[in-house]
């Protein structure tokens, strides 16, 4: 997981990267994630994108729902 604001006129978007789920599953962890921080955000490429920085929220989520999450870069 990392904080991107490279190419995005300057807002922060965290990335989600390197989950082995097929497309649906990856949809409805987006959604439920986006939802748990209460922020827009997209699936592409197999990589889930949220608006803002919220790294915090996403490993917790994640780790609830039995992933296993870290914190990339700084």
């Amino acid at each position: 997981m990392t904080r991107v604001t490279k190419g995005r006129g300057g807002k922060s978007v965290t990335l989600v990267k390197g989950l082995a789920l097929d497309p649906l599953a990856l949809a409805a962890l987006g959604k439920q994630l986006r939802t748990a921080c209460g922020s827009g955000g997209t699936v592409k490429d197999g990589v889930i994108e949220v608006q803002g920085d919220h790294c915090d929220r996403i490993i917790e989520a994640l780790r609830k729902d039995g992933h296993s999450a870290k914190r990339a870069g700084g």
